[in-house]
C-alpha cells in the first residue's frame, strides 16, 4: 500500500514553490489565494526570503503547510492513507479531504501565531535526545517534578526530542546523559512546542478548530495523537485538538502504517526528513520524495 507523509517545521528552504508558481496555473492561483488569505505575499518570502525571515514561526509554518498542499494537488497524488508530522498533520487532512485547502490555511496560520505568543510568554526549548531508548527517556523525565520537561517527538529509535522550561530541559539533559544517552543536543527553536507549555495556543486553536467544517476523511489518516487510522471527523477533530500538548508519536505512526499494510512513503513537500527517520524506523520500506 502507498502511504504519504507531510513534512512540518524545519523543511522549509529559501525558494521553495517557485518552480510550481512558474509552471502551472493551477498551482499559481492556489499561491495567490494564499496571499490573500494571509493578508501578505508568503510567496515573497518563500521564493526569495532570507533563512532568517523563513524561520519566524508566522512564515514557517504556513509556507510548508502551502507547498505541501499545493504540491499534492500538483501531482494528483492518490495515497491510501496519509500522516503528518506535527504541522503537517493539517496538510495531512487536506489531503483526506477532511477540511478545505483555504480553511486548514487558516488554522494553520492561527496556530502559527497562538504558538508564538505562547513561547513569547515563557522562555522554553527543545532538545534532540540520541542513542536512548524511549522507555528509559519517559522514565527520566516522569522523575523530574521541578520543572516542566517532557517527551515531545518520539521521531525515530535512538531519536526523541524533549521539550519544556529551559531549566527543566537543562536538568533532563544531565539526567538523560547519566542514564546513557550520546547526546543532548538544545535546538534553535522558539519555545516548547508538544508541551504543557503549549497551553495556552491550544486553547486558542481549539476555538478555530471548533468553527472550523470537518469532512470523514476519504481514507486513514494516521494522527500524531494516538498513532492509530482514524476517518471520523469528531475523532478527527478530538486528536487535532489535543496535538499542541502531547508528543507527536512519529515512531509509532510509521510502525502502525507498515502493520496495516504499508510499503511505499512518498514524502510529500519540502526537504527529506522524514525520509531519514523512515529508514531508520523499518530500512526495507520503499521511500520517494515529491
Amino acid at each position: 500500500m502507498h502511504a504519504f507523509v507531510f513534512p512540518g517545521q524545519g523543511s522549509q528552504f529559501s525558494g521553495m514553490g517557485k518552480d510550481l508558481y512558474e509552471q502551472s496555473l493551477q498551482a499559481k492561483s492556489l499561491f495567490e489565494q494564499a496571499n490573500d488569505i494571509l493578508g501578505f505575499r508568503i510567496t515573497d518570502v518563500m521564493f526569495d526570503g532570507t533563512d532568517e525571515e523563513l524561520k519566524q514561526t508566522k512564515v514557517t509554518q504556513p509556507a510548508i503547510f502551502i507547498h505541501s498542499v499545493i504540491l499534492a494537488k500538483e501531482k494528483n497524488i492518490q495515497p491510501q492513507m496519509v500522516a503528518g508530522h506535527s504541522l503537517g498533520e493539517f496538510s495531512a487532512l487536506v489531503a483526506a479531504k477532511v477540511f478545505t485547502f483555504e480553511d486548514g490555511l487558516r488554522l494553520v496560520a492561527q496556530r502559527a501565531m497562538a504558538m508564538q505568543e505562547a513561547c513569547d510568554l515563557q522562555p522554553s526549548t527543545m532538545a534532540a535526545v540520541l542513542g536512548l531508548e524511549d522507555d528509559v527517556i519517559v522514565k527520566v523525565l516522569a522523575d523530574i517534578t521541578s520543572e516542566i520537561v517532557v517527551p515531545a517527538n518520539f521521531n525515530c529509535p535512538g531519536q526523541v526530542v524533549i521539550s519544556g522550561s529551559i531549566e527543566g530541559v537543562e536538568i533532563a539533559a544531565e539526567a538523560l546523559k547519566a542514564a546513557g544517552a550520546k547526546r543532548v543536543l538544545v535546538l534553535n527553536v522558539a519555545g516548547a512546542f508538544h508541551s504543557p507549555l503549549m497551553k495556552p495556543a491550544q486553547e486558542k486553536l481549539n476555538t478555530a478548530i471548533e468553527a472550523t467544517t470537518f469532512s470523514e476523511a476519504a481514507f486513514p489518516v494516521y494522527q500524531n495523537v494516538t498513532a492509530q487510522a482514524v476517518t471520523d471527523p469528531d475523532m478527527i477533530r478530538h486528536n487535532l485538538n489535543l496535538q499542541l500538548t502531547a508528543p507527536v508519536k512519529w515512531t509509532q505512526t510509521v510502525q502502525q502504517m507498515i502493520a496495516d499494510g504499508a510499503s511505499t512513503f512518498t514524502e510529500t513537500g519540502p526537504g527529506t526528513v522524514l525520509q531519514g527517520l523512515i529508514k531508520k524506523i523499518n530500512k526495507e520500506m520503499v521511500l520517494v520524495a515529491i
